[in-house]
């Protein structure tokens, strides 16, 4: 403990206002935005024992709720390292993060931070989507500033839920600023909570509240990134985070409806539909949306690849339509131009426009995994490996707790099997397939690698669960579906399609 600043809401050290040992137990866990039901199975309590002990914290501080209790705590400069005992880690979209497999990193050579999940506080789960586009907003305006290093969302979406000593979020991956928060949203009424804390030394540094409306959420996010590069960077001046600002629209219904599109449409087709659904009614709401356009046609993207059902011409039409609107619209937004990139690459074959627009994303969010991580898929479908590899790599030092981590892998995994390094494509395929193991596009990829090393038994067993999760699945279909990226290698596409056959893919039809 510190004695506490001059002018604080409330003065002393816990025991002198009151606050027991078991109470510190409680803050700790409150001040991470916890709810009650959470502290009470953290910390083995009966709810109504935690709800004295929220309301005697609250009384001691003299003030009237958790935001208010945060501030406080800011404030006094009360270091809280008690790690409450019991908390299980919770997991991050359909699987959890094995952390104890990832080494510690090296801090980068300028200010490095990442922006961990605020915590819903509107009391109603259905907005927790709210909260992360939040956390994918303030991270992209940070990305943004060349002069910070800024973990990717995926990653830190993988700390949802747990009970951490910054110092080990630091050391785990690689940062000095750790940003927590929440985020409570009543009816347009929006407030933005959030604390930054220092790895190195162990402790929060700055806290700040932000208040609004949906119609200038996006100045709060922007206060959230001003204040923050202000707090950890004195060398950037403010005018430079000003111009990294970007209103992805004006609409605030049609962002509302592009939030709740983003999680869940790389799932299944029904959930892909859905978030095409939202986004064009976003698209009518706002015809200059950018990011919009993008992730429509990235939803079409993800049809094809994972071969959910067949992509008619005029399917493929509409995505690379799309992708050309998000690159014209999102001209200046690094989101849809990494998108439209994609799309333009695996739907219509063109490379060269899809990595001018990839380039550009990571110039103006040079953070950005997701840039990253698509400008390599790019090229190792070219056949560029070393291109490709260095791609991935800057993708998993910004991204280094993925949990979509068969991404990565499946990537890698490409790059070397379209260049001819079957023995290195056979242990990343292998690494993303212990990541999700029914992957469709990680299945056909090490059919096809097992093939080509003459495993013809283990490249047998691929072919048997492609089938088994889409029994029209053949070689002519795989074809088809590779096409237009596959004009670019041809050397490298035949041999894909050798080792599908030698795996015993039916021929087939397309």
């Amino acid at each position: 403990m510190v004695p506490p600043p001059s002018g604080s809401p409330a003065s002393g050290l816990p025991a002198e206002l009151g606050i027991t040992a078991g109470q510190m137990r409680v803050m700790t866990l409150l001040m991470q935005g916890k709810s009650n039901k959470v502290i009470c199975r953290a910390l083995g309590l009966a709810e109504p024992t935690v709800k004295r002990h929220v309301s005697s914290i609250l009384k001691a501080l003299k003030v009237n709720n958790r935001t208010e209790a945060a501030l406080a705590v800011s404030a006094l400069g009360w270091t809280q390292s008690v790690q409450a005992p019991g908390m299980q880690r919770a997991t991050a979209g359909p699987k959890a993060v094995n952390t104890a497999a990832y080494p510690q990193l090296d801090l980068p050579d300028k200010p490095s931070i990442v922006v961990l999940p605020f915590t819903n506080l509107s009391g109603d789960p259905a907005q927790d989507y709210f909260a992360d586009g939040m956390v994918e907003e303030i991270t992209v305006a940070l990305g943004r500033l060349p002069r910070l290093f800024v973990i990717a969302s995926n990653s830190a979406f993988a700390y949802r839920g747990r009970t951490l000593d910054v110092r080990k979020i630091g050391a785990e991956l690689g940062v000095r600023y750790i940003l927590g928060g929440s985020v409570r949203k009543d009816g347009d009424n929006v407030r933005i909570t959030a604390q930054l804390s220092d790895a190195s030394l162990g402790r929060q540094i700055w806290a700040d509240r932000f208040d609004g409306s949906l119609a200038n959420i996006f100045e709060l996010q922007d206060g959230v990134a001003v204040s923050i590069s202000a707090t950890i960077a004195p060398a950037l001046r403010s005018t430079e985070t000003e111009r990294a600002r970007r209103k992805p629209t004006d609409n605030v219904t049609a962002y509302d409806l592009y939030l709740r599109a983003m999680p869940p449409h790389r799932d299944t087709l029904v959930q892909n539909q859905e978030s095409l659904r939202l986004i064009y009614k976003a698209i009518d709401l706002d015809p200059s949306f950018g990011a919009a356009y993008g992730l429509a046609a990235y939803c079409y993207h993800m049809q094809m690849v994972f071969v959910w059902q067949p992509l008619p011409e005029d399917r493929v039409r509409e995505g690379i339509r799309l992708a050309h609107l998000a690159a014209e619209w999102g001209e200046s937004d690094p989101e849809a131009l990494w998108m439209a990139g994609k799309t333009l690459a695996a739907l219509a074959g063109d490379a060269d426009r899809g990595l001018v627009l990839m380039r550009r994303s990571a110039e103006l969010n040079p953070n950005s995994a997701r840039a990253w991580w698509a400008s390599g898929l790019t090229h190792a479908h070219l056949g560029h490996a070393d291109i490709a590899l260095d791609h991935f790599a800057r993708t998993r030092r910004l991204n280094p707790r993925d949990a979509a981590e068969h991404a990565y892998w499946n990537g890698v995994a490409l790059a070397h099997l379209l260049s001819g390094s079957y023995a290195a494509a056979k242990q990343a395929i292998d690494s993303a397939l212990l990541d999700w193991p029914d992957s469709p596009p990680s299945l056909r990829a090490k059919a096809a690698i097992c093939g080509l090393l003459g495993h013809v038994d283990e490249g047998r067993e691929c072919v048997y669960r492609i089938l088994a999760l889409n029994p029209a699945t053949t070689l002519a279909t795989v074809e088809a579906l590779n096409r237009p990226q596959a004009r670019s290698n041809p050397v490298g596409y035949r041999n894909f399609y050798n080792g599908l056959r030698r795996a015993g893919l039916p021929e087939g039809t397309a």
